[in-house]
C-alpha cells in the first residue's frame, strides 16, 4: 500500500463499470499510484471488470467500507463476518491489496451511551474471523478511528490500537484520518506516534473535508510525525465531492465542501504531494 492514492469518491460512490471507468481513467489523468475503491455494495461489483482496467492502466488499489445496519459488528455479529467475508472475497477478485475503513462499525452508528465490553468483544470477534478469511486471500484489514459524531467505538488512534493488537493478526493494521484526528487527538501528532507501530494507511482530509491546504489541518506537524516514524504505508487524499443521501447523512455532510473535483485535484493534490516530497515520504 505505499505511495500516494485518492479516494475515488472524487468522481463516484457507485462501483458500478461506468463509475470504475471514470475513477480509474481521473486517477491515471493524476499520476496515482493506487486508488481506495468503496464497497458500499460489494455483490454488485463487476470484480473482474475493475481488475482488467487496473491492470491496464498499471494502477493498484485498496477497497474500504463502513458496515451496514443489518450487519453492525457490536450487536450482529454474524451478519458483520459473512458481509466482510463476501467484501474480503469482491477486494481479491478485483486484485485489490486491502480492505479498511469502519469494517468494526457503521458509519452514522451511536449508541448515545460509551461502549460496552459486548460490544468489543463482538468487535473482536468479528475482526479474528475477518482477518482468518482474508489471510486465505492474501488481502489486508485496516481499522479506521473515525470520530465521535460517526461513531461511538473506534475514535481514537489508542482505541484503533487496543483492538488490533487484542485481534493480534499480522494481516490487521491501523488506519488513520487526519479529518478525525483533527478532532480525537490530544495533538496533531499524538495519534501517529500512538499507532506508529501498526500504521499501514492514512488518509489526508482537511478539516472541512473539502481542498486540502485551505483549511485548519496542520500538515507539516502531520508529515513531520509521518517522517519521524519512517512511515512507509498508502497516503490517500480524501475529500468528499460526490456524496449519495444515505453517506452524505453517515457523514453529516450538508454542504458543498469544494467547488468541484477540479478544484480539490488541481489545488489539494499538489499541495499534498509537495508535503510529502518535502518530508521525505514519496
Amino acid at each position: 500500500m505505499e505511495g500516494f492514492g485518492v479516494h475515488t469518491s472524487m468522481w463516484t460512490m457507485n462501483w458500478d463499470r461506468a463509475g470504475a471507468e471514470k475513477a480509474i481513467a481521473g486517477a491515471v489523468h493524476y499520476k496515482m499510484d493506487f486508488i481506495e475503491i468503496a464497497l458500499l455494495n460489494a455483490p454488485a461489483v463487476d470484480a473482474k471488470h475493475t481488475r482488467d482496467l487496473l491492470e491496464k492502466n498499471k494502477l493498484r488499489a485498496v477497497c474500504s467500507l463502513g458496515l451496514p445496519e443489518h450487519a453492525w459488528a457490536s450487536i450482529r455479529p454474524d451478519a458483520a463476518i459473512e458481509h466482510l467475508k463476501v467484501a474480503i472475497e469482491k477486494t481479491a477478485e478485483m486484485n485489490a491489496e486491502a480492505l479498511s475503513g469502519v469494517i468494526f462499525g457503521g458509519i452514522g452508528e451511536r449508541t448515545g451511551v460509551p461502549p460496552t465490553k459486548g460490544e468489543y468483544d463482538n468487535i473482536a470477534k468479528v475482526l479474528d474471523a475477518a482477518a482468518k478469511h482474508a489471510r486465505k486471500y492474501g488481502i489486508q484489514l485496516g481499522v479506521e478511528a473515525v470520530n465521535r459524531y460517526e461513531n461511538h467505538l473506534i475514535n481514537s488512534a489508542q482505541q484503533a490500537v487496543d483492538m488490533v493488537e487484542r485481534v493480534g493478526a499480522d494481516n490487521v493494521f491501523v488506519h488513520l484520518d487526519t479529518y478525525h484526528m483533527n478532532i480525537e487527538e490530544k495533538g496533531a501528532a499524538n495519534g501517529i506516534l500512538i499507532a506508529r507501530d501498526h500504521l499501514k494507511y492514512i488518509h489526508l482530509s482537511e478539516s472541512d473535508r473539502g481542498t486540502p491546504g485551505y483549511g485548519n489541518i496542520p500538515w507539516d506537524v502531520i508529515y513531520a510525525a509521518l517522517a519521524a516514524i519512517g512511515f512507509k504505508g498508502g497516503l490517500a487524499m480524501e475529500s468528499f465531492i460526490n456524496m449519495p443521501p444515505e453517506v452524505a447523512y453517515g457523514l453529516a455532510v450538508w454542504r458543498p465542501v469544494a467547488r468541484d473535483m477540479e478544484e480539490v485535484m488541481d489545488k489539494g493534490l499538489p499541495f499534498l504531494r509537495n508535503k510529502a516530497e518535502q518530508y521525505g515520504l514519496i
